[in-house]
């Protein structure tokens, strides 16, 4: 016996019933990933192959429990990320709280953002990079953005967690892409791994080039919980 209770397994046909299983955020690192039946991540660079509305759904639940929602520049230029809106009643009941709308923040070496992300509506993002990348291209505080230097060279995912817990952002969602998702993971940062299984297969599908080694020994996890919604399976991953 491991002293753990038994995961909730059950089947949901209303997804609105989501927010009672995912509420509690972790004071930490979130993450959120969906993937094929056969593990890839994306279709032709994106993840519209593989979402439904329930997996659209608790994605805005997620963000409404966070402080901040962490993304790489590849993904968030590939997804075409724009402010962060949350449904009205979350914004409601974050407002009661005293709670702010949580933060963009992006992981980039080249400050390259999306168009959809210039918009006057909310919190400017906050950019996560390095010093010498900061340097090579200018980037700096202004009007649209807030820049954090987390690294000399490259971004240190625990450097950058900290910067973000001081300023106010203890909740924080990642939201991938799958190459940024390995860092955090290697890094040893990651606290719960919220992960959609969409009933699809997709083949072979190319990530990018890995720079680092594999993990020699895996992270454990415990299920929290294994959800099944008009055949996609949601499971809630804790650690150890």
């Amino acid at each position: 016996m491991t002293g753990f209770p038994v995961p909730l397994v059950t089947t949901l046909t209303d997804m609105a019933d989501v927010g009672r299983l995912y509420r509690d955020a972790p004071e930490g690192l979130r993450a959120n990933m969906i993937f094929s039946a056969d593990g890839a991540a994306a279709i032709d660079g994106r993840v519209r192959g593989l979402t439904c509305p329930a997996d659209q759904y608790l994605l805005r639940r997620l963000r409404g429990y966070s402080d901040a929602i962490l993304v790489g520049g590849a993904t968030a230029r590939a997804e075409s990320y724009g402010p962060i809106r949350l449904p009205a009643d979350q914004r409601e009941e974050r407002a009661a709280a005293g709670l702010r709308e949580p933060r963009l923040v992006v992981v980039t070496l080249t400050g390259r953002l999306p168009e959809s992300l210039r918009s006057p509506i909310g919190d400017p993002p906050v950019l996560l990079t390095s010093r010498s990348a900061a340097k090579f291209n200018g980037l700096h505080d202004d009007a649209s953005r807030r820049v954090l230097i987390a690294g000399e060279d490259r971004v240190e995912i625990v450097t950058a967690l900290e910067l973000l817990r001081r300023a106010g952002m203890s909740r924080i969602l990642c939201e991938g892409g799958p190459m940024l998702l390995d860092e955090i993971v290697r890094a040893g940062v990651i606290d719960e791994l919220c992960v959609t299984i969409a009933p699809k297969l997709a083949g072979s599908q190319t990530l990018g080039p890995i720079t680092t080694p594999a993990m020699s020994v895996p992270l454990g996890l415990r299920l929290r919980h294994a959800v099944v919604h008009d055949g996609y399976l949601f499971l809630r991953y804790s650690r150890c």
